[in-house]
């Protein structure tokens, strides 16, 4: 499989988030194919889906196109996925897992058409180096993503896994956290870029105030994940992925930021909580934290944000 070549890339994300993730896309020098609720489509190789799992804000997962074809059962689906040159993707050795999305008349058990899909990438790699990948439900190693639609199939490689949201900094995430690529959004909204004041009462465990330092320093969104589904596929190289994460962070305005970030919360565990999640982020010396009402949280002179989040 050549890495280099461009192939259609499926970048999924949550509600209300598509525009959004179409100019983090347009702002990477990345064409849009099309657009759709929860997704937006474009181009690009191997190694670009490893640039957008590193860098996307918004994304829940970059899916890589493997192929495109007619279904119109089961049988075929079998054989058109086992045609595939599995055993040059996955090792014997990796665990598998593969997830699906069906609305074909021709399968009424939705979890059926993933066995079928298993069943055709496995029995091709034991056919060809004697052993078979282990799978089940756990997307943090090889994953595979079906979407079957009538009689038209499309098979990815999903090669985020864990779905990007899950930044790796919340480790004590207190009452009813705001995904990530949620906050993101919302942060990019308001038009926040770092030159700006922003005040976030009610920060609760503060991921609203995280990802505001993340856009406002231009860290990329990935720069604590240490996992990947790309890393689990037999093409992954670790030399190029380590050029490309020193490249991105070459973009990253070190040091304070030129406005103030004020997070408040009246309950001191969620302050403590915000404060160890911006530690673990990296973040910590860019956010004021305080313990107040909101009503008591102090707003700078001048133009600038509040943002907040109310229970």
């Amino acid at each position: 499989m050549d890495i280099k070549e461009r192939k259609n890339i499926l970048v999924t994300c949550g509600p209300g988030l598509k525009d959004y993730l179409q100019a983090e896309l347009e702002g990477l020098g990345f064409e849009i194919v099309s657009s759709h609720t929860g997704a937006v489509v474009t181009r690009g190789s191997f190694i670009d889906c490893m640039k957008l799992n590193f860098c996307l804000r918004t994304a829940y997962n970059v899916l890589y196109l493997m192929k495109e074809f007619r279904c119109g059962s089961s049988g075929s689906l079998y054989k058109q996925v086992n045609k595939l040159p599995w055993e040059n993707i996955i090792a014997p050795e990796e665990y598998l897992c593969v997830l699906s999305r069906v609305d074909t008349w021709s399968i009424n058990n939705s979890m059926y058409p993933s066995l079928k899909v298993k069943d055709a990438i496995v029995d091709r790699i034991n056919k060809k180096t004697g052993s078979r990948p282990d799978s089940g439900p756990d997307r943090n190693k090889a994953v595979v993503n079906l979407f079957w639609k009538d009689d038209r199939a499309w098979l990815y490689l999903n090669t985020s896994g864990v779905k990007l949201s899950d930044r790796n900094y919340r480790k004590m995430p207190h009452v009813a956290p705001l995904r990530e690529s949620l906050a993101a959004g919302i942060i990019m909204a308001t038009g926040y870029d770092g030159s700006q004041d922003i005040v976030l009462p009610m920060c609760g465990s503060g991921t609203l105030a995280i990802e505001s330092a993340f856009i406002g320093m231009n860290k990329p969104a990935g720069t604590l994940r240490s996992n990947y589904g790309f890393k689990h596929f037999r093409f992954f190289d670790e030399q190029m992925w380590q050029e490309l994460r020193n490249d991105a962070r070459k973009s990253i305005r070190a040091g304070t930021l030129r406005k103030r970030i004020i997070a408040t919360d009246i309950d001191k565990q969620a302050i403590e909580a915000a404060r160890q999640n911006a530690r673990t982020a990296g973040v910590e010396h860019l956010i004021e934290f305080d313990v107040c009402d909101f009503a008591d949280t102090e707003v700078p002179e001048g133009q600038g944000i509040v943002v907040i989040n109310p229970e």
